[in-house]
């Protein structure tokens, strides 16, 4: 099958497919049709609607992992806290006149007001209790416009890319914190990144998250893997799955 949209388009399709056993699942083709459309890029797939639908048509399928937010699949990133209260407020409008560049300046527009989200994350060899200024599961490797909050992502691993990074206070910090996103350290002051299998996050209040785009809020999650779920149509040469 062959699903238009945007990122969000691509979800509900694979919520839907999700539900069927895995065998009956069709092999799904993508056509590009959103104002990011994140994971699209990230695949690597053509951007002009004719190029899409002849690779839709003819390209490589390959079985790709499926994330789960308890029961509600993703395929791309959730992304949670400042990352998921842009995309939420972002107008329509504005998405459509300028594409994944308008997540940047509403971006600019609020960061200074924000106030972070207190909460416990845990998963298999750690946990950490932080004050989050921005969160993301990575089954695939950027959202909100292009930002690449997962670069070593890969939906045929069978692991999630964790990166969190703690709130800030001064202009100090949030150089640092620029500083930290560049290498993606596993333990630094500000911003750690793993490969986990599940992570798992339980929230003071009403924490938002999106889904492949798609907000949610949530005070407590579970995000884990279905492995080889889905059969993909994906480029040749496509950066999002492993080196065989």
């Amino acid at each position: 099958m062959i699903a238009g949209g945007g990122d969000g388009s691509i979800n509900e399709t694979v919520a839907g497919l999700m539900r069927h056993p895995a065998e009956q699942r069709p092999a799904l083709g993508i056509l590009p049709l959103g104002s990011a459309n994140d994971f699209a890029h990230g695949l690597e797939l053509p951007m002009t609607p004719t190029a899409a639908l002849e690779l839709a048509l003819t390209g490589d399928t390959r079985r790709v992992d499926v994330g789960m937010l308890d029961d509600e699949a993703f395929i791309n990133v959730a992304s949670g806290g400042f990352g998921a209260e842009i995309t939420t407020s972002t107008p329509v409008g504005l998405k459509r006149l300028l594409g994944g560049g308008a997540y940047s300046l509403m971006g600019m527009l609020k960061a200074w007001n924000y106030q972070p989200f207190e909460g416990h994350l845990r998963w298999p060899e750690g946990e950490a209790r932080v004050p989050l200024f921005m969160l993301a599961i990575g089954n695939g490797a950027q959202a909100g416009g292009g930002q690449r909050l997962a670069p070593s992502a890969r939906i045929d691993d069978g692991l999630l890319e964790l990166l969190f990074v703690r709130h800030f206070s001064s202009l100090g910090e949030l150089k640092r914190i620029i500083d930290e996103l560049e290498n993606l350290p596993n333990d630094g002051e500000f911003v750690r990144y793993l490969r986990v299998p599940w992570v798992e996050f339980d929230s003071d209040g009403a924490f938002p998250l999106n889904l492949d785009g798609e907000p949610r809020r949530y005070r407590r999650f579970r995000a884990s893997l279905e492995s080889e779920a889905l059969p993909l149509v994906v480029p040749s040469r496509c950066p999002l799955l492993r080196d065989d």
